[in-house]
């Protein structure tokens, strides 16, 4: 209840229909009108441009409380980038995940170079602590910012940097997931809200993939385990 509380002045709906609407439009290959028209058949009659506004304000909530209950990762990790269409415009999405497919950390940024990619790792770093070793493919900014991190460090303090297209296929394999539910989307139209959805399906996927840890989730369908969260 705190949750919507603080996301919402007054509840002009029951919290459990706001809920559902949130988790079907970031899970499943829906369009706002699809949501509409479905919710209209259930006899609840809710406008498209305000299920848009139920997502935008309750994603990074939703974000904040699953990482308080996110399950450690890996220490080796496997780092790529892929490209997002918002208003036009080609954007990076920088995602990690560890030898096991867990999600690491995402990050959306407007240009692909070394500055953007340190971003990245300081902020993975940040939440799950410094890694092992991360395996890269080709790229020069990729390398840059690890060299950047690795300066001035002892030599068994290092982060191991591997750099191969073969060992990177299960990051780039883990985009697909991501860019199936954008394809449905049609794009995005600004930055901001770009990086509240991709938060929003980044979290129903990480769910899915087993990473809420919450003391109450054990035995839980992912789409319970999301209820839980929202509650």
């Amino acid at each position: 209840m705190s949750l919507f509380r603080n996301a919402f002045k007054r509840l002009h709906y029951p919290i459990d229909i706001i809920a559902q609407c949130v988790r079907w439009y970031l899970a499943y290959a829906l369009s706002l009108r699809n949501l509409e028209e479905m919710m209209a058949e259930r006899g609840i009659a809710v406008d498209h441009s305000t299920l848009h506004r139920w997502v935008i304000r309750l994603v990074p909530l939703l974000d904040k409380a699953f990482r308080r209950h996110k399950c450690s990762v890996g220490r080796r990790g496997r780092m790529d980038e892929t490209d997002i269409k918002i208003n036009g415009q080609w954007k990076s999405l920088y995602r990690a995940v560890d030898s096991s497919g867990q999600t690491i950390d995402f990050l959306l940024i407007a240009k692909r170079d070394a500055a953007a990619a340190l971003r990245f790792f300081r902020k993975a770093i940040r939440h799950h602590g410094e890694p092992e070793g991360v395996t890269i493919d080709k790229s020069v900014a990729n390398t840059a910012a690890l060299a950047t991190l690795n300066a001035d460090k002892p030599d068994e303090e290092t982060i191991t940097v591997r750099q191969s297209k073969y060992l990177n296929n299960l990051v780039e394999q883990d985009h697909r997931n991501i860019k199936r539910r954008i394809r449905a989307m049609l794009g995005f139209k600004s930055f901001r809200r770009a990086q509240a959805l991709l938060a929003g399906i980044e979290l129903i996927h990480m769910i899915r993939k087993g990473q809420y840890q919450h003391p109450e989730s054990e035995g839980l369908s992912p789409a319970e385990q999301f209820y839980l969260l929202a509650a």
